[in-house]
């Protein structure tokens, strides 16, 4: 089925019409709950999004890959451990580790199959709470040079929705210590921890920076008037926007078209 454009993709492809030749993969398992909305953030943000199927055994030509959030496989065993084994898994890690170092953003569950991939270190349990979270979240930059984080600024601080149950966030010691010190924690949670995470990291990217973890949503948030609720951030006095997410992908596209700073 073909999905209609909304006003709001219309016009992101006609104010940047040199992004809309980037070709952004999104890809689809079983228990996928956001591939539509990662899909719809990358046309906002100017670019093409292709979907791609965990079965496919190509990638096709694609310049950058979105591995979205929901539950694969029913979270069996555990999360993102059997999406690890799936054929086009193989074909991302080839092209993230290649030296064309092929951008890859994981989302929620993307980000646990990162991790079980082996594409990021470390591994995510269940939240310290025991319990399901969805709440909108503080974030800090801590890394604006990856491939994902182009248009933020370090130390900025964003709003994204966050919605997990195997959210926490764990490593030994010397692997967090490695990612302190080689500026590889992306994001940081601000004001409370959500989930346990270990030094209150909510996202980590690989040595190159092309491969890039998040815990919370940002496709929840792109588009005014449908993210996170501005009062959020007014009750806080920390800034924030319902469109904080947006950067995620306007950023990975201007790499693509060579503009990245």
């Amino acid at each position: 089925m073909t999905e209609l454009p909304l006003i709001g993709e219309a016009i992101a492809v006609a104010a940047e019409p040199r992004l809309a030749g980037a070709r952004i993969g999104v890809v689809t398992f079983p228990g996928t709950l956001d591939d539509r909305d990662a899909a719809r953030a990358v046309r906002l943000a100017g670019g093409t999004a292709v979907e791609l199927w965990h079965g496919d055994t190509e990638l096709g030509d694609v310049d950058a890959v979105v591995i979205p959030g929901g539950f694969s496989y029913g979270d069996y065993l555990r999360a993102g451990a059997i999406a690890r084994f799936a054929p086009l898994m193989s074909k991302i890690i080839d092209a993230a580790n290649s030296d064309a170092k092929l951008p890859v953003l994981g989302i929620c569950n993307g980000f646990q199959i990162l991790t079980e991939s082996h594409l990021l270190p470390g591994s995510m349990i269940k939240n310290d709470h025991l319990k399901f979270l969805c709440r909108d979240q503080i974030l800090r930059v801590e890394n604006s040079n990856t491939a994902w984080t182009l248009d933020y600024e370090a130390g900025q601080e964003i709003t994204i929705p966050l919605k997990n149950q195997d959210g926490q966030y764990i490593a030994d010691d010397k692997t967090l210590d490695a990612l302190e010190a080689e500026g590889r924690v992306v994001f940081r949670y601000v004001g409370s921890n959500p989930n346990g995470s270990r030094r209150d990291i909510a996202g980590i990217s690989n040595a190159a920076g092309n491969v890039v973890g998040l815990m919370p949503h940002p496709e929840h948030a792109v588009e005014q008037g449908f993210g996170p609720e501005p009062a959020f951030s007014r009750e806080t006095g920390i800034g924030g926007s319902d469109t904080d997410g947006l950067g995620f992908f306007t950023s990975v596209l201007t790499k693509i078209v060579g503009g990245d700073k």
